[in-house]
């Protein structure tokens, strides 16, 4: 490969198209503020960089970064990329990753309002992402050892996998489907409402009414907390070890709990085929 080395670029498409290069210890910032510093490259590989220019690696095939740095100046650095590998890299600037395909993150942290939407083939394993609005409208994702705070997560998703992640952010999982969840924490406000497909596996929920108009929705061996109102007008399959708060007017399908402190059933639009078994009635 070429090499780029201790070099500092400002100027508008400094590396425009290069292939087959290994871009080291560069620095992408400075008084002309110049755009799409590595736009359109090939086989290229950027290491122990700092950016801090707008728009650095867009249609970029074939790619590893690592050990890099994008400030929050580095805004919208990824975009329509495929093919790339990015490790121990710190993405500050919003909208890092948007309608990219092939992407592996590890070992990254990332702090990006807009982050991950509408990309395929995604796989991350050990970051940690702050995120208003994560991976929306995005498709074939792989996740393990995830911290993710944020909001609205996971909107629109398809074909989602994750483990062994902890998860902060209210209203994920809308209207996403064929999501698995394995190992994991969830703590959030009205999860995984309108989902179809969702199957969350030994994991723990905690949050005010989740999993309402759901289809094809599973929670085998999960745990609760603080969890009220749950499955309004939902098709559901649960075993949950431990309390709930109230169960309301779910659609269909069984739901085993060990304590329930209420069921509701006024004000229902639709007539409830579901069966509840409360474990500790039984006794």
């Amino acid at each position: 490969m070429d090499k780029i080395n201790n070099k500092t670029f400002d100027q508008e498409r400094a590396l425009y198209s290069i292939k087959n290069t290994l871009v080291e210890n560069c620095r992408f910032e400075g008084p002309k503020d110049g755009e799409s510093a590595l736009k359109e490259s090939e086989n290229i590989e950027v290491n122990n960089c700092y950016m801090d220019l707008r728009y650095p690696l867009w249609h970029v095939n074939k790619l590893l970064l690592a050990n890099s740095t994008m400030t929050k100046n580095c805004r919208a650095a990824l975009w329509y990329t495929k093919d790339a590998l990015i490790d121990h890299t710190t993405m500050n600037g919003i909208k890092a990753l948007r309608e990219c395909r092939k992407i592996t993150l590890k070992n990254c942290l990332i702090n990006s309002p807009e982050f991950g939407w509408r990309c395929h083939q995604l796989k991350l394993d050990e970051c940690k992402i702050k995120a208003e609005y994560a991976f929306f409208e995005s498709r074939n994702i792989k996740i393990s050892n995830m911290k993710l705070r944020g909001k609205y997560s996971f909107q629109y998703t398809q074909n989602v996998e994750i483990s062994q992640s902890t998860l902060k952010t209210k209203d994920a999982f809308w209207h996403a489907k064929n999501v698995v969840v394995r190992n994991s924490v969830l703590i959030g406000e009205y999860i995984g409402w309108y989902s179809n497909g969702l199957t969350l596996i030994n994991c723990h929920i905690k949050g005010t009414q989740p999993f309402c108009y759901c289809k094809n929705l599973k929670l085998i061996d999960c745990t609760t907390e603080d969890c009220d109102l749950a499955f309004e007008y939902s098709d559901v399959e649960a075993t949950i070890n431990g309390s709930l708060i109230s169960i309301k007017n779910p659609l269909c399908g069984t739901i085993i709990v060990d304590n329930l402190d209420a069921i509701i059933t006024e004000d229902s639009k639709y007539q409830s085929s579901a069966k509840i078994v409360v474990k500790n009635q039984l006794k």
